[in-house]
């Protein structure tokens, strides 16, 4: 695999067991109490976590950098990648021993672990978008309602995310249509040409557009139950809605707001319209606990069972009650 040795890097010895966060604004995010809390359900408080902020499309020596930290320190256990998925693994691939099959058909890595010797990415995004999404909507959503999706984003969690859909089994669970709207061509070429390899009914469209006026006219034109998203980033990385205050959502609609945290305009416009439009709204937390609770379990090496996830989620919610 890599060529590259510790001496092309700065590697920090760390002196404790450490779970890295690579991100924007790491130092705002819950995981920063939650995951104390979680170290002590697990028995495992000798483990402590650190923030890497990195500059949005950063350069790629800064993420061959983060991922050298990893590969060369030995109690440096791994890391949980958001924003950085797609651009880290771009820059760093020749780094990694192994890589799972979600990492190469996205081309993205949330995960970064060792294993015996090996330094691995996982994408962990289908699994923990399906879990959320299955979560909100229940079974047969799609069958009983007619709905259909309209993501703002097209980055790595919303290309997980019609990936779940993709791969699920039963008709009435797959929507008819899923539009992206982003606002620079490559992300979209990047989910187009990772569709293009996949066999699927989903009539599967893509739109770049940058003005939210515009986004307003589209959502419009959506069925009843569609499901809106906002998997942009927009309202926490960086300020702003991909819609504008008013646009009107569909009647009966799912508006998903992927972040919790930040101002959260999307997620505000939403709940202005539960009664005029009866939009039902959920935020990303729920995200945010599976999303967290698959790359610890896969870093630290244990079984995420339906228990042991209530377990963190319940000692989570006591966080996010403050």
């Amino acid at each position: 695999m890599s060529t590259n040795t510790e001496t092309n890097y700065k590697i920090v010895t760390k002196k404790e067991p450490t779970f890295y966060f690579v991100g924007v604004t790491t130092s705002k995010s819950s995981i920063m109490k939650v995951f104390p809390l979680w170290m002590k359900v697990l028995g495992r408080e000798e483990v402590k976590i650190e923030g890497i902020d990195c500059a949005i499309h950063d350069k790629p020596e800064a993420y061959r950098q983060v991922v050298a930290q990893m590969k060369f320190d030995p109690l440096s256990l791994g890391a949980l990648v958001t924003t950085h998925k797609i651009d880290l693994l771009t820059a760093a691939r020749d780094m990694f021993d192994y890589l799972d099959p979600y990492a190469q058909i996205t081309d993205e890595v949330s995960s970064i672990s060792k294993l015996e010797g090996r330094l691995e990415g996982h994408a962990k995004d289908p699994i923990t978008s399906g879990l959320s999404l299955d979560a909100i909507i229940g079974k047969d959503y799609f069958g009983r309602t007619g709905g259909e999706v309209l993501c703002f984003g097209a980055g790595g969690s919303a290309i997980a995310t019609l990936l779940h859909l993709i791969n699920k089994k039963d008709a009435a669970d797959r929507p008819k249509r899923f539009t992206f709207v982003n606002r620079s061509q490559g992300r979209l070429d990047h989910a187009q040409q990772m569709v293009s390899g996949i066999s699927t009914d989903i009539e599967v469209e893509y739109i770049q557009n940058v003005d939210p006026l515009v986004n307003d006219k589209i959502m419009e034109k959506f069925p009843p139950h569609s499901v809106i998203i906002n998997a942009t980033g927009m309202g926490k990385d960086t300020p702003g809605s991909p819609i504008t205050w008013e646009g009107k959502f569909p009647m009966d609609s799912i508006a998903w707001e992927f972040n919790y945290r930040g101002e959260l305009d999307f997620m505000h416009q939403a709940l202005a319209q539960v009664e005029s439009r009866r939009v039902f709204m959920e935020d990303g937390w729920l995200y945010f606990v599976h999303g967290w609770t698959q790359v610890v379990a896969q870093v630290l090496h244990f079984d995420l069972t339906p228990e042991v996830f209530d377990e963190l989620n319940k000692a989570a919610s006591t966080v996010r009650a403050k």
